[in-house]
């Protein structure tokens, strides 16, 4: 008994796999998203500047979400 329970327990979280993804935030609800107080921190420009030095004293990037070209010219 408990093995079919198993069975069908997996077999619904394997099922979700293909279900469509669809965008829970409505286009009209992403301007309140982009409100600065929504921001991680309160001053972004700073925070990049440390953000670099970091990653220079580290020698190590990643995990901030920061952009760049690749040429090492940020």
């Amino acid at each position: 008994m408990r093995i079919r329970g198993l069975l069908l327990i997996a077999g619904l979280v394997l099922s979700t796999g293909c279900s469509s993804i669809e965008p829970w935030v409505k286009p009209y609800d992403r301007e309140n998203l982009a409100d600065p107080i929504m921001a991680f921190s309160r001053a972004p420009i700073s925070q990049e500047f440390l953000d670099h030095v970091f990653d220079s004293r580290e020698g190590s990037r990643g995990a901030t979400g920061g952009g760049g070209g690749g040429c090492g010219c940020n």
